[in-house]
């Protein structure tokens, strides 16, 4: 049976089931994964790591793609760094 995880995605507390990646957390609570150059906002393309458009800050490591990262309990992500 699967529990569920609670990580913080810019400072807002998401609940998801185990298992689930960091890049669906971030779509879940309603984020862009990082915004372009031009200020567009960007999010999961590919879901394999390829794209690098989920690249997000997690427990302070920037750049990370966030499609390849499994949620852990207390994690904390930023899309606006």
């Amino acid at each position: 049976m699967l529990s569920d995880v609670t990580v913080m995605v810019n400072g807002r507390p998401v609940t998801v089931p185990s298992g689930t990646t960091v890049a669906i957390a971030v779509v879940i609570a309603g984020q862009a994964c990082r915004t372009s150059v031009n200020r567009e906002p960007r999010g999961p393309l590919c879901g394999m790591g390829i794209c690098f458009e989920c690249r997000a800050a997690v427990n302070g490591q920037p750049h990370c793609r966030s499609c390849q990262m499994l949620c852990e309990p207390g994690m904390e992500v930023r899309t606006d760094e």
